[in-house]
């Protein structure tokens, strides 16, 4: 068994016929729009006018860049308050404590509007007794002030900015004013007093503070001292110990000794090298420094000249040239052993560098070991010392806040971070109440509101509603028949069986139908005369002695008594069958989701609504050829829905007829009535399609045909007792057809 889908699902909304309702209904609308907006008319009248103002508050720096702490010269270009800062100040702008000093000073409590408890009315004291109200007197009335005074006040921060905006509403416009004004007073006073009082905390807690830290101050400074003499840790230049200082100036004296020693080696051994050479002394710097050796070179220099120029004129055996030459030798003899002396005094320097150096090695290493003992006593000193700043670094700190402090206290300056920019003014026109905009919005909000009552009412009822194109329609539950059974045929007369005709009969059948069934602008049905002579021209209808009603009548009957079926049985053959349609019609045109199921032979019920005979139908869905949105169609000439006969084989179609009664059961599911014409069967034939809420109607033609007594005799005798014979005789055409339709 199948879960059957929500028949909703297969429907779609007529929304012309849903916003025709709106243009049917207007009178109705337009009178509860009336009254709406004359009762709010009335209460805006009678209410009594409110009046709000407005007082603006900037959260920003007050304080003066020459009045500025100095420990705040840092934080001079941060900003104030942050986002959370701001909206805590909103906070305690609405707090308790500003809002009952505001109360008290503009006496609030002394008028009845932030007292109504002082003069109750009669309905409120009926409340009071009756248990549904509190009994206000039983609060404070300091507190029945202070939540009168909450519900008109509004304190908010304006966006993106550090703006406060303090709102107030009130009857009277001047208190309206002077409520945010005065809130904003008593919010800097309170911020200044805040202020003042943590000015003198501090002044009170450092005071004491100075004083035992002066003297702490001092006793590390005296302890400093005492220990630099007991360890002889004496400061020397740039602040560090003698002996450090004395090791560091041995160092460098024993570096140059060290390098005058090396360089008078070096001379020493180039005076040797080029004595012991016997080269020549002009390359030695130091031998041509020696003075001796100057003049003693220039008396060589003169000697050779002199011997040049006697040379000239005398030969070289002359005496006088050879005491010359001879003097020369002895210049040369002297200036080697002056050179020599040079030597000597180069290495007495050297050895005289070297004992030197020996001498500051040791006083290197007495001065290493006096420099470690300082260091290691520096150790304790440097401690001494930063415990001494840093008591004196608190103290200068404490002193500058002192100061500060105590000449903020002494001259009374102490500015807010705050700043009213915008007092509030005494409004002219109240806000509330503004008579256009209620009235108007009265009237609109009803009217849309009746609108959507409306259009609810009639999506609701289903008027508004019909299935949807292609719309599939699965059965509540679907039974497999087991394969190669045969099902039960349905009979047309007693010992008949149901088939299909011939085509000749049908073809016949269909022309006479053809000329009977016509369609107006208005979806009503029009009985034509041309080939049957029983049928008259539209006239009006007098009962017989059966008893029949009109076409009207028979709708009105099924729409008024809920009827989900309605089962026609037509005697008379296939031209009764008018009667069906005709109903069915009726009733769609109504309002209702209708659908007309054609189990007649020929198809009469549904060819001239089709207008043909080729659609698939009732016999190609048992036969399992098609689908419920391929064998439901639309009326040519109304709303009303058709399932034809088909063009399947009847034969194989009767095979599934058990399943009749589940297609039933679908089609009443997803559509208000279901009118099915059964043609000229009896009692049998309509066994399976009758149900709770199911009509049987007989159509009548002639009256005084024996077959419809015997056929309503018949139907009474098997249960059937509730009877209602239909008669399409005198059913003429709506005198306003509807636009858009044709007839035909």
């Amino acid at each position: 068994m199948s879960r059957a889908d929500n028949p909703a699902n297969d429907v779609d909304v007529d929304l012309g016929r849903l916003f025709s309702s709106l243009v049917r209904d207007w009178q109705r609308i337009i009178v509860v729009a009336l009254i709406a907006t004359g009762l709010a008319f009335l209460l805006a009248w009678s209410a009594k006018p409110l009046y709000r103002a407005e007082t603006r508050i900037l959260i920003e720096t007050r304080e003066s860049v020459f009045t500025r702490p100095t420990d705040a010269a840092g934080e001079a270009n941060s900003p104030v308050l942050d986002e959370v800062g701001v909206t805590s100040q909103v906070e305690v702008i609405g707090s308790s404590d500003i809002l009952k000093q505001v109360a008290r000073q503009l006496d609030l409590a002394d008028r009845k509007e932030f007292d109504e408890a002082a003069n109750p009315s009669l309905f409120d004291w009926m409340l009071v007794l009756a248990g549904l109200k509190s009994d206000p007197s039983e609060i404070p009335p300091e507190e029945r002030v202070l939540s009168k005074f909450r519900e008109k006040l509004s304190v908010y921060r304006v966006d993106n900015s550090r703006v406060i905006v303090v709102e107030f509403s009130s009857e009277d416009p001047k208190l309206a004013a002077d409520v945010p004004n005065a809130i904003a007073k008593t919010y800097l006073q309170v911020q200044r007093d805040a202020k003042l009082a943590s000015n003198s905390d501090a002044t009170d807690w450092l005071e004491p503070e100075i004083a035992d830290l002066s003297k702490r101050v001092k006793e590390a400074e005296a302890r400093v001292a005492a220990f630099r003499a007991e360890s002889d840790l004496l400061l020397g230049q740039n602040n560090s110990v003698l002996a450090t200082q004395q090791l560091s100036e041995i160092t460098s004296e024993l570096s140059r000794v060290r390098a005058n020693r090396a360089a008078a080696e070096a001379r020493a051994e180039s005076v040797r090298g080029v004595l012991q050479s016997g080269g020549s002394l002009e390359a030695l710097p130091d031998v041509l420094s020696s003075e001796l050796i100057q003049r003693l070179r220039e008396r060589q220099a003169q000697l050779k000249a002199d011997i040049a120029d006697l040379s000239t004129t005398l030969l070289d055996n002359h005496p006088r040239i050879r005491s010359m030459r001879s003097q020369l030798t002895d210049l040369e003899a002297q200036i080697r052993r002056e050179a020599q002396n040079v030597l000597n005094s180069l290495q007495t320097e050297a050895k005289t560098a070297q004992m030197r150096e020996q001498q500051l090695l040791g006083d290197l290493n007495r001065m290493k070991a006096e420099s470690a003992r300082a260091g290691g006593e520096e150790v304790e000193l440097r401690s001494l010392e930063r415990e001494a700043a840093a008591q004196r670094e608190l103290l200068e700190s404490y002193l500058t806040r002192y100061r500060e402090a105590a000449s903020r206290k002494d001259r009374n300056y102490l500015p807010v971070d705050a700043r009213v920019f915008s007092e509030a003014t005494v409004p002219a026109e109240p806000y509330f109440p503004k008579m256009l905009p209620i009235v108007g919005a009265a009237f609109i909000a009803s009217m849309l509101i009746m609108a959507i009552v409306t259009l609810l009412a009639e999506l609701f009822s289903g008027r508004a509603m019909r299935p949807a194109a292609g719309a599939r329609i699965e059965p509540v539950s679907e039974v497999a028949m087991p394969a190669g059974s045969v099902a039960e045929p349905v009979t047309a007369d007693a010992g008949k069986t149901f088939a299909a005709p011939e085509p000749d009969t049908v073809l016949a059948q269909e022309s006479e139908l053809d000329t009977r069934l016509r369609w107006d602008g208005q979806a009503h049905q029009s009985v034509e005369v041309s080939a049957v002579d029983h049928l008259p021209e539209p006239v009006a209808f007098t009962p017989s002695p059966l008893g029949e009603v009109t076409i009207d009548a028979a709708a009105e009957k099924l729409i008024s008594g809920g009827a989900s079926r309605a089962i026609f049985v037509s005697p008379e053959g296939d031209e009764a069958a008018a009667a069906a349609v005709l109903v069915a019609r009726e009733v769609a045109d109504a309002g209702l989701r209708v659908l007309l199921f054609d189990l007649t032979a020929a198809g009469a019920a549904s060819r001239p609504m089709l207008d043909s005979a080729a659609f698939p139908g009732i016999t190609n869905l048992l036969a399992a050829e098609a689908q419920f949105t391929d064998v439901i169609h639309t009326d040519h000439y109304s709303d009303c829905h058709v399932i034809p006969v088909g063009t399947a084989d009847p034969v194989r179609a009767m095979r599934a007829v058990d399943r009749l009664p589940i297609i039933m059961d679908s089609l009443t599911t997803a559509y208000d009535v279901v009118v099915v014409e059964c043609g000229p069967t009896d009692a049998e034939g309509i066994r399976r399609l009758v149900s709770d809420g199911a009509e049987i109607l007989v159509s009548v033609l002639e009256p005084r045909d024996a077959a419809i007594a015997d056929t309503a005799s018949a139907l009474r005798e098997r249960g059937y007792e509730d009877l209602t014979l239909v008669s399409p005789v005198g059913y003429g055409p709506p005198k306003s057809p509807v636009p858009g339709r044709s007839a035909a």
